[in-house]
């Protein structure tokens, strides 16, 4: 038996048992349930939101008044679209009701928090529950890719919670699983390429990261003439941030192996996973995934909409229809790989991720950014918007970035953005990255003064399958 398989059959497991977590077996159901034609698994999963409604109602303050005021009866559902009977539910709820919203037949619930676009922190819990199938779900979509937990694998991570937990029993369990993780901080040059000597010398059969911090390292090794083809990278995954193309393509190009996206946070759970024939599959059998328009109606395959989850495994302390704040599509198209798992068109990002204009317009990043990347002399860029409108651009620049580049650039994104959205240049002298170690490219705190209450986390703000959660 090779260590992988140890680690996988064997350790992991036991692991997971020690944690009171039945990981292993409902990876193995999820591992046939994906393969269900399309009509039983929408039964397999009505049959359990009815259940998990029940529950709920019976043992949830919060939900058994919410039920009774809107004359809910979970009985009586017969699709998944009834779901649309109930409220949406935001974070501004969630801190008003946080001892409402727990189960009075909840066991040991773990204390989270996440700090959102806003800054102000969601304070939330967990059961048992939702940690095994966010971990099941993991592991699933990282045994897609031909790799397994004891395979090598690098983490290049920096969210607090992660970087705290590196004590005695934490250290022995990755070395166990053969895991390495590399801070997400500090991206200077000197750091960069120590971290290129790590990774060589790992050589790790996955590596796992924000899409910004490994695309750095990326640009960081090519420049650097440091080859990253020939150590065996087998997969290369994604989360915690907008992915964007470019960012795929200089990952791929440099490391060798295919970019597998995932999306979700940690407060809306694992929603998401991109499999090798290229599309980003829900996890359906325990998270129910409307695409919304601004009225909270729903919209059609295809437009976009913001994700509102609910997620089947959290009696616990429920999520129903709950608001994430991002913005994606439902694929019109099924998946050439054969599963029958609903597939997300694209994942456009948070709503913060948007440009408002003073015509009214909302604007995704990219088409700023389209404009800003690659240019001569520009070493990195933010763009902030403030609650007036206003942008600031805010550039790292090196000599190459001539005055009239720089008038070029100014005039295509006023030509974007509308003469009537004021937009100025900031030179500075570097940018940090977010409290978590994330880089974001826009940020406006516009986009959410029309909204409740926008969700933190964007895509994926979770941990590598061998954390958990």
């Amino acid at each position: 038996m090779s260590y992988t398989r140890l680690c996988s059959g064997l350790l992991f497991p036991l692991h997971e048992r020690l944690k009171r977590h039945d990981s292993a077996r409902l990876r193995r159901q999820l591992e046939a349930s994906q393969w269900l034609p399309a009509e039983e698994l929408e039964a397999v999963r009505l049959q359990r939101l009815k259940a998990f409604l029940l529950h709920v109602s019976e043992s949830v303050p919060y939900y058994r008044r919410l039920f009774a005021e809107q004359g809910f009866e979970p009985r009586t559902r017969t699709t998944l679209a009834d779901l649309a009977c109930l409220p949406r539910l935001t974070k501004a709820l969630i801190r008003q009701n946080v001892e409402q919203l727990k189960s009075m037949s909840a066991g040991r619930l773990i204390r989270y928090s996440t700090g959102g676009s806003s800054g102000e922190p969601l304070v939330f819990f967990m059961g048992q529950e939702r940690v095994t199938h966010d971990v099941a779900a993991k592991w699933r979509a990282t045994r897609w890719w031909n790799v397994d937990i004891g395979d090598p694998e690098i983490v290049l991570w920096g969210s607090p919670i992660e970087l705290t937990r590196q004590d005695r029993i934490k250290s022995l369990r990755d070395r166990i699983f053969r895991t390495r993780l590399l801070p997400a901080f500090e991206m200077s040059e000197r750091r960069m390429s120590e971290y290129l000597v790590t990774i060589r010398g790992v050589r790790p059969r996955m590596l796992f990261g924000y899409p910004s911090a490994l695309a750095m390292l990326a640009s960081h090794a090519r420049a650097s003439m440091v080859k990253m083809r020939d150590i065996g990278i087998r997969v290369v995954f994604t989360t915690g941030e907008t992915l964007y193309p470019e960012q795929r393509q200089t990952i791929e190009e440099v490391f060798g192996a295919p970019v597998a996206n995932g999306y979700g946070s940690r407060d809306a759970g694992f929603i998401a996973h991109q499999c090798p024939a290229g599309s980003l599959h829900v996890s359906a059998e325990h998270v129910v995934v409307e695409l919304l328009d601004e009225e909270g109606h729903p919209v059609e395959k295809g437009q976009m909409g913001e994700v509102v989850v609910t997620h089947l495994a959290t009696s616990a302390f429920p999520f129903i229809r709950y608001r994430t704040g991002d913005m994606a599509t439902l694929s019109k198209q099924a998946c050439p790989c054969g599963r029958s798992l609903e597939v997300l068109g694209e994942v456009f990002g948070r709503s913060t991720d948007f440009i408002r204009t003073r015509s009214g317009n909302a604007m995704h990043a990219l088409a700023l950014i389209y404009e800003v990347r690659d240019k001569p002399g520009v070493r990195a860029f933010k763009f902030v918007q403030a609650q007036d409108l206003a942008i600031e651009l805010q550039l790292v620049t090196g000599p190459e970035l001539l005055p009239e580049n720089e008038a070029q650039m100014l005039t295509a994104l006023q030509a974007r953005l509308g003469t009537d959205t004021p937009l100025a240049i900031r030179k500075v002298e570097h940018i940090a990255p977010e409290k978590s170690g994330k880089y974001r490219y826009v940020v406006s705190y516009a986009s959410t003064s029309g909204r409740q209450d926008a969700a933190s986390g964007g895509p994926f703000a979770g941990e590598s399958v061998r954390d958990g959660l």
